[in-house]
């Protein structure tokens, strides 16, 4: 999926990919898309709750190696 901005949240834990991924969103513009690559296994649950609490769209998401990749549409 082609992203419009991508946010290398690698090595960060937990808060840190969650507030990166507010302050790279409040730049987009309404449904463009977000790629958010995140080493903290516990990204996804984070991630699903701060989408369904900001109305944002997780569109896809994928683990290769140990790194996590979202897609997120913003509303």
């Amino acid at each position: 999926m082609q992203a419009d901005e991508v946010l290398n949240a690698q090595g960060d834990v937990c808060p840190m990919p969650i507030l990166k991924t507010k302050k790279a969103m409040d730049k987009l513009s309404t449904g463009q898309v977000l790629l958010l690559q995140s080493t903290d296994p516990g990204s996804h649950q984070d991630l699903v709750s701060w989408c369904e609490r900001t109305g944002n769209e997780l569109v896809q998401h994928e683990e290769k190696d140990g790194v996590y990749s979202y897609w997120v549409r913003k509303k």
